[in-house]
C-alpha cells in the first residue's frame, strides 16, 4: 500500500522542471577574458584572433560584440543536453548596410566541427549547420522552412527561443516557430554567440535544462 500511495503521489505531482539559469557573465571590459565563456575560432582549425571584441554590461544583462576580432564563437564553458534557451539580440545600425550577419549556436562540439546555428540577420531566422549523418559530415540549411521573415530592422531587439530535445531543435523567432531540425546527431553540446564582422548585442540570456 505504501508503494502504491507513493506512485499515486508522483503521478499527481510530477517532478518540478529545472530552474532557469542566467548565463550573463560579470561586468567585463573590452580586452578581458569573459568569465565562464571562451573564444573558439571559425573554422575550428583556424588561428585565434588576438583582437578583443567582446565585453559585458552585467547590469543591463548584455554581452556586446564589436565584430572587429575575426570570425569566432564566444562559447559557454558548460555543455548542455536537452534545454530551452531564451535570449534577445540586435545589431547596431550601420549606414547603407543590408547584410548584417551573426548567429546563436547550440549543440556545438567543443571545437565547432559539429554545429547547429540559429541565423541572425535581416533576411530572417532559421536553422542551419553541420551534422553527422549516414557515417559522414554533412551540411544542412533549413531556410526554405521559413515561411515568414519575423526578424526586425537593425537597431530593434529580437527574441529567440531555441528548444533542444532529443534529436530535434526548434527555433522560435519573436513568438513564431520558423525552423525545426530533426536528426541532430550530437545530443549534448555547447552554446555559442557568433562574431562575424558586425556589432551585435545579446541580452537576457537564460537556459532551462530539461534533463
Amino acid at each position: 500500500m505504501l508503494y502504491r500511495a507513493l506512485f499515486l503521489c508522483l503521478a499527481v505531482f510530477p517532478a518540478a522542471a529545472a530552474d532557469w539559469m542566467d548565463l550573463t557573465p560579470p561586468d567585463t571590459p573590452l580586452g578581458r577574458e569573459i568569465p565562464g565563456w571562451m573564444r573558439v575560432p571559425i573554422p575550428p582549425a583556424g588561428p585565434a584572433n588576438p583582437t578583443p571584441q567582446w565585453s559585458v554590461d552585467a547590469a543591463a544583462k548584455t554581452i556586446l560584440c564589436t565584430g572587429k576580432g575575426g570570425h569566432e564563437w564566444l562559447m559557454y564553458e558548460k555543455p548542455f543536453g536537452d534545454f530551452v534557451l531564451e535570449l534577445e539580440w540586435r545589431f547596431t545600425p550601420r549606414e547603407g548596410e543590408t547584410k548584417y550577419n551573426s548567429g546563436v549556436g547550440v549543440r556545438l562540439s567543443r571545437y565547432g566541427e559539429l554545429w547547429v546555428q540559429a541565423q541572425t540577420g535581416l533576411a530572417g531566422g532559421w536553422l542551419f549547420g553541420m551534422n553527422f549523418a549516414n557515417g559522414e559530415l554533412a551540411r544542412f540549411n533549413l531556410r526554405d522552412q521559413m515561411k515568414e521573415n519575423r526578424v526586425k530592422a537593425a537597431g530593434e531587439w529580437n527574441r529567440y527561443e531555441i528548444r533542444a530535445e532529443g534529436d530535434t531543435i526548434t527555433l522560435t523567432v519573436n513568438g513564431g516557430v520558423t525552423s525545426v531540425m530533426k536528426g541532430v546527431a550530437l545530443r549534448k553540446g555547447y552554446i555559442g554567440l557568433e562574431a562575424e564582422g558586425f556589432e551585435i548585442a545579446f541580452r537576457n540570456i537564460r537556459i532551462r535544462p530539461l534533463e
